[in-house]
């Protein structure tokens, strides 16, 4: 048998893999940040962002919105967001369908008794009374992905003035999870986190701002904040001056201009005294600031602390850029910034039938009355809704059952009751959210709703109208205004560019969790944005 050739096409092959194979090497990946340092800014809003710019410095917003990449349209994807919603979102990249973390306060079902959305009787606090775990979030967050896909070694630490903000922010598997009690103005933690580090008592101890509140007084920071006036309230207002004392004097601290340096100060004493940052492990640092107005009142009636407020923040917001940058570096770190997309300043006592704007108040306590008489003419005698809060109202569904009737039925004679009281522009019932999900108008509102601890009834009550709770003291003016705030990531390999179109901020989790090489949270299914040079 004769030999056949070799041809040359086996040679060519084996170079062009050898080539390939040292090219590929050559090529190295975009290198993982050390320190994600992950602020959320309670309150934050774009106007009043941009409506005090002339005040600012350069180290802190103005730093962001020029070097980095600045989604200036971010919002929410459910409706009516706040402060513990809004951040368990931004940590699992879903709603409060899926992550269970409706709102602050939610009806327990058995009890009938509000439940604080971090309470948890078996895990006691450092400070008196304030017994705290995540339980209630019941996906996993970014930060509990890098601990889990780093076997550990990840370090993730939480600081914010309060409690519900520091839990969700650090997830569940966090090294460390600080507060500012209300009780006590001591920097506080779980012992759902473990022994509480000795640093935590030495930084109160030498600090000392239970001591200090009580001779502390809250000026504007400079003449220019004073001079400066953006609202157009009619009438002049003088430079403030508050202090801190009473009974309430840590409420109205931690919702004041000046909680924000107690905040950076704090954050300063954890990175000179934990290992972040140090290593290539990748480590994540969630800062939580106040943008909110003092006291948590009118804007009208306090503008200028407002004003304040800002100029503070952008102060410290630039001092903790600086402090991570000097001790990570600057090409190591990445920073995301956002808001929560909510503002309790919206709240005021005017009378809006004076300027003929339609308005009333809808007592949801009485027409929860109403509505169970209206119920007993139909199917007899009972106790057919059990209780209201806020907007929600809860029936008795094992009543309901026993005696025997179509729940769907005795939803819908609901509806069509309620819908016909004055004030109220929509009423959804748990089914019908769960059969429209995708219609539009409604997928907000179902996503913001959740089986376990929402109502099986909710009350739209119209723009302009008050809600109001006798049995709960609530009195809420109702809004549907748009509120922008932005969403800002800054540091490492993220490219500098103002993107104008809106993008929801479920996205955040998915995107740090790509830049990290993690998986994304277990309950996410968005798309992570891109961000990288």
């Amino acid at each position: 048998m004769k030999n056949t050739p070799t041809r040359p096409y086996g040679l060519l092959a084996t170079l062009a893999l050898l080539m390939s194979v040292v090219s590929a090497e050559a090529q190295t990946a975009p290198e993982v940040p050390r320190l994600v340092v992950n602020v959320i800014i309670d309150q934050l809003r774009s106007d009043y962002l941009e409506a005090f710019s002339p005040l600012y410095g350069d180290r802190g917003f103005q730093r962001l919105m020029q070097q980095g990449r600045v989604y200036t349209q971010a919002q929410y994807p459910f409706a009516c967001p706040d402060r513990a919603s809004a951040i368990a979102t931004l940590m699992s990249g879903t709603v409060p369908y899926e992550h269970g973390i409706v709102a602050q306060r939610w009806l327990d079902r058995q009890s009938l008794q509000p439940v604080f959305c971090v309470d948890d009787q078996q895990y006691p606090g450092t400070q008196p009374g304030e017994f705290t775990s995540p339980q209630h979030l019941g996906v996993s967050t970014f930060t509990d992905e890098l601990k889990v896909s780093t076997e550990g070694k990840a370090l993730v630490y939480s600081i914010a003035p309060e409690r519900d903000a520091a839990v969700f922010a650090a997830g569940h598997a966090a090294d460390g999870c600080f507060w500012l009690s209300d009780a006590s103005a001591r920097w506080a933690t779980s012992s759902y986190y473990g022994t509480a580090p000795a640093w935590l008592s030495y930084y109160d101890d030498s600090h000392q701002l239970s001591q200090r509140l009580g001779s502390t007084t809250w000026e504007p920071c400079n003449a220019l904040v004073g001079e400066f006036n953006y609202f157009v309230g009619g009438r002049t207002h003088k430079p403030f001056k508050h202090t801190f004392k009473g009974d309430r004097r840590v409420r109205e601290f931690k919702a004041s201009g000046l909680v924000n340096e107690e905040v950076t100060n704090f954050v300063d004493h954890c990175l000179r005294n934990t290992m972040m940052g140090i290593d290539p492990v990748p480590d994540v640092l969630s800062v939580t600031y106040y943008a909110g107005n003092y006291d948590h009142l009118a804007v009208s009636d306090y503008p200028m602390e407002l004003q304040d407020t800002y100029v503070r923040l952008d102060y410290q917001l630039g001092r903790l850029i600086d402090i991570v940058e000097q001790k990570v570096g600057r090409d190591r770190v990445m920073f995301v910034l956002t808001g929560t997309g909510y503002c309790d300043t919206e709240q005021t006592d005017a009378d809006l039938s004076r300027y003929r704007i339609p308005t009333g108040e809808f007592n949801i306590s009485r027409a929860q009355l109403l509505l169970n008489m209206y119920l007993i003419a139909v199917y007899g005698q009972g106790q057919y809704v059990e209780t209201s809060m806020g907007n929600q109202m809860y029936l008795n569904l094992k009543f309901i059952e026993n005696k025997g009737l179509n729940l769907t039925e005795v939803l819908e004679r609901s509806a069509d009751f309620l819908i016909q009281l004055s004030g109220v522009r929509d009423v959804y019932t748990s089914q019908r959210l769960m059969l429209g999900a995708w219609t539009p108008g409604i997928r907000d509102i179902r996503n913001a709703y959740n089986p376990r601890c929402s109502g099986d009834i909710l009350v739209q009550v119209a723009p302009g109208w008050r809600l109001v709770n006798e049995n709960t003291n609530e009195n809420l003016p109702q809004r549907e205004s748009y509120m922008g705030f932005p969403l800002c990531f800054y540091g490492a390999d993220v490219s500098s560019e103002v993107v104008r179109t809106p993008v929801a901020v479920d996205c955040v989790a998915p995107t740090v969790a790509q830049h990290l090489r993690i998986r994304a949270p277990n309950s996410c299914s968005v798309a992570p944005l891109v961000i990288r040079k």
